[in-house]
């Protein structure tokens, strides 16, 4: 009877495995009816597509670097410290995880409207329905996940180490950076990268605050929706391989990164 129930539990995960493997490999390979191999390379290669490319990923590593400078020490204050309103702050700071991105791309541009906003565009660089806007939808879409992640790795990270670092007479500062910075450094990896590739593939706040100007506020992700407005489909199918190929990238270095061989 054990030995029955066994085989029942192993052929149920067996099947719940296979479904997902044939419906997201049924979803790729769709794909490949709605274009040939040289219409995909002239796509990708036209001007267009290429400006898209190039600004996607400019913007989302400018976001990323931005962003882990904010969040790794905001992720160390609340795996570190207590104070009064923590727990309110953790959880303000986790609102982007759960609100939809075009809700904040919405919130941003009315941001943006008040005479506060009007004030720091005025005073800085314009951010409604600019490049700088994608950049900073970005930043607000990826920032939970990035402080999350950081806050995650550092929980993990014995306090005890930088105690010893501070009996030999290191500062806080330097505690840090010297001890708790290198062990984090596996969590920090991941986070740069999952927050990147994340970055590259936002889309609704970025269209809300930003726009969907071609050639100008045109990333991958709002090159889609451009080319579906016009049923364009090879262009779209053309696009959304070269979102896959960097997802299956972002795979390869998080495996890397966790130690474990990718596609094994």
């Amino acid at each position: 009877m054990k030995a029955f129930s066994d085989r029942l539990f192993i052929l149920f995960v067996a099947i719940s495995t296979g479904f997902f493997v044939l419906f997201f490999l049924g979803i790729l390979i769709s794909m490949a009816w709605y274009t040939d191999f040289q219409t995909l390379v002239s796509t990708i290669l036209s001007e267009e597509i290429s400006f898209s490319i190039r600004l996607t990923l400019l913007t989302a590593t400018i976001a990323v670097i931005f962003c882990t400078m904010v969040s790794v020490p905001t992720a160390y204050m609340l795996s570190r410290m207590d104070f009064t309103g923590k727990n309110w702050i953790d959880t303000l700071l986790d609102i982007p995880i759960v609100l939809p991105p075009i809700s904040l791309g919405a919130a941003l541009l009315m941001f943006f409207s008040t005479p506060v906003g009007k004030s720091i565009e005025d005073a800085t660089i314009k951010f409604v329905f600019s490049e700088p806007g994608i950049i900073l939808a970005q930043f607000t879409v990826i920032s939970a996940i990035s402080i999350r992640l950081m806050k995650s790795t550092f929980d993990n990270i014995d306090p005890k180490y930088e105690a010893v670092a501070r009996t030999l007479r290191c500062n806080k500062f330097q505690a840090f950076f010297r001890v708790t910075l290198p062990l984090a450094k596996n969590g920090l990896i991941a986070s740069i990268i999952l927050s990147w590739a994340r970055a590259v593939g936002e889309f609704g706040a970025s269209v809300t605050l930003a726009g969907a100007t071609r050639m100008k506020t045109e990333t991958l992700s709002i090159a889609i929706y451009l080319s579906l407005s016009t049923a364009d489909i090879e262009k779209t199918v053309a696009i959304v391989f070269i979102l896959l190929l960097i997802s299956v990238f972002v795979l390869f270095l998080i495996r890397r990164v966790s130690g474990r061989e990718p596609f094994m």
